[in-house]
């Protein structure tokens, strides 16, 4: 990936592929924002960099590494239906890497609290997107988080929940933000992340289709 330098805010935002030079940043990043139980390591970060070094990108504002994206290809046909994070990620170390799958599967995205205003989120998935184009993939697929299902359970149904936020009459902080950057719900996910109370485990299986995707002879 071409490194893009772009001005905001009078800062400037570097949206480039992660090296291992980078791994002591973006280990320290994961574990500051999910958590030392969750978060990736620098083995898995060297693992998914090692397998598929285009699919592992970074945000950096004024030589500061403040976001990050992992991801991976797959034949998504072969996870359909119900399946976990775990499986799907290889537990963070993807080496079920398929470099002849038709699928960009989103791993994580993590973005530095103090830096959401510059809107890196959007521009990480935006990286994704012009990966998938490049390297011609039918789409990209990503188990999404539905963290804020927890407050509306007693209510309503998951089902009924994730057509809501589709509606706009609910917010959620995940759910939303990949509506807004053009994904479409696949499916709910049962039991997708382990210990996730504020989803219920559940998941949004979403993806964003790429409009210029030829198929292979």
């Amino acid at each position: 990936m071409d490194h893009t330098h772009q001005k905001h805010s009078d800062k400037q935002i570097i949206i480039r592929n992660t090296e291992l030079a980078d791994l002591d940043d973006v280990a320290a990043l994961s574990q500051q924002s999910f958590g030392s139980e969750v978060a990736f390591t620098q083995e898995h970060f060297t693992s998914q960099i090692t397998l598929f070094p285009q699919g592992q990108i970074l945000a950096e504002v004024e030589g500061r590494i403040v976001g990050t994206s992992s991801c991976l290809i797959v034949n998504f046909d072969d996870y359909k239906g119900r399946h976990s994070y775990e499986e799907i990620s290889d537990h963070g170390y993807i080496r079920n890497h398929n470099p002849n799958g038709v699928n960009l599967y989103g791993v994580e995205v993590c973005v530095h609290p103090d830096y959401r205003q510059l809107k890196l989120g959007r521009r990480l998935y935006e990286a994704r997107k012009k990966l998938c184009q490049d390297l011609n993939l039918k789409s990209i697929v990503i188990g999404g988080r539905i963290p804020h299902y927890h407050k509306y359970a007693v209510q309503m149904s998951v089902e009924e929940y994730a057509d809501q936020v589709i509606q706009g009459n609910i917010y959620d902080p995940v759910m939303t933000f990949q509506l807004k950057n053009g994904f479409v719900l696949n499916e709910i996910i049962p039991g997708y992340l382990q210990g996730d109370e504020e989803s219920l485990e559940y998941a949004t299986s979403m993806e964003w289709h790429n409009e210029d995707y030829k198929p292979r002879g």
